[in-house]
């Protein structure tokens, strides 16, 4: 009876600490998913470089003429947005935002900022266009060779999803997210992003942001940049029409322009706070982790 308990005592604990050290090994087995394809993480880079290309050069032809006006003409006394620089009361520079009636003092930032501590008279300061100096000519050299890569690169992305059935999963909700979509909102709200196998598919609020900005803005952009074209005018005069007028095409892709900028700021950021390392792991290699696996 003796001998027997002794051997039950010394059998109890080598089980459980093998079973411990199994459970340790499984909790910390990571999973994975190849998320990218190749495809499309060769246009997502591509589009990045062409997009902060066109940005800065778009810039540098908007401080040529640095006001929107509606309508076919331009009313220089009455535009419905300008950036200038003006004298103030004491007889120093400012910069001066207009949109309407609104004015608004933007001094070291919009129409008046220093570069090597002189004071320099444009609309946007010259680290924010290309080239850094004023030269509109160079800014449409650059502004037309990235735009026409940018479509190109668009349209291989588009032919690519399509054949693929990439950009159905990535644009088109599924009945289940856009039932939940007040819940996707809330977790946004607070920084909780999906995880484990829901984290397999893009959420609802990606999905139709990704929709309005590839169906809905970029063709907008593209078409009212377009639009703006002299020799575009005089073979597809409609198109001019369809905007209102040159003038109203400037500035309809001014502002399209601007809420593109604000998509990619808004998704930087989200980049940041869902998890950087794992984001960028995914965008580069395609391999994205869905976290530990606890089986």
């Amino acid at each position: 009876m003796t001998s027997a308990a002794s051997r039950e005592r010394k059998t109890v604990p080598r089980t459980y600490l093998t079973r411990s050290a199994s459970d340790h090994r499984k909790v910390e087995r990571r999973r994975w998913m190849f998320r990218h394809p190749l495809v499309i993480r060769v246009t997502h880079w591509i589009n990045a470089v062409c997009l902060l290309v066109l940005l800065m050069s778009g810039l540098q032809i908007f401080n040529a003429h640095p006001a929107l006006y509606w309508g076919d003409r331009s009313t220089f006394d009455a535009p419905a947005l300008s950036i200038t620089a003006e004298s103030g009361a004491s007889g120093t520079g400012r910069g001066v935002l207009q949109v309407g009636a609104l004015r608004l003092d933007t001094t070291g930032v919009l129409g008046l900022s220093k570069v090597a501590g002189v004071e320099n008279e444009r609309a946007f300061p010259a680290w924010a266009t290309l080239p850094a100096n004023q030269d509109l000519a160079t800014g449409r050299r650059w502004h037309y060779l990235f735009a026409w890569a940018f479509v190109l690169n668009g349209l291989l992305y588009l032919l690519y999803g399509i054949g693929s059935g990439q950009l159905r999963r990535r644009l088109i909700p599924d009945r289940d997210q856009i039932r939940d979509i007040g819940g996707s909102v809330r977790e946004h709200v607070r920084l909780r992003f999906p995880e484990g196998e829901e984290a397999r598919r893009y959420n609802v609020l990606q999905k139709l942001t990704y929709l309005v900005v590839v169906l809905l803005l970029l063709p907008v952009m593209i078409l009212a940049g377009l639009a703006m074209s002299p020799a575009m005018d005089a073979a597809w005069p409609w198109l001019t029409t369809l905007f209102g007028g040159r003038q109203s095409a400037r500035s309809v892709h001014f502002i399209a322009a601007n809420l593109l900028v604000l998509f990619v700021i808004v998704h930087v950021l989200l980049v940041l706070v869902s998890g950087f390392w794992n984001n960028m792991r995914g965008m580069v290699t395609g391999w994205f982790s869905l976290g530990t696996e606890t089986r």
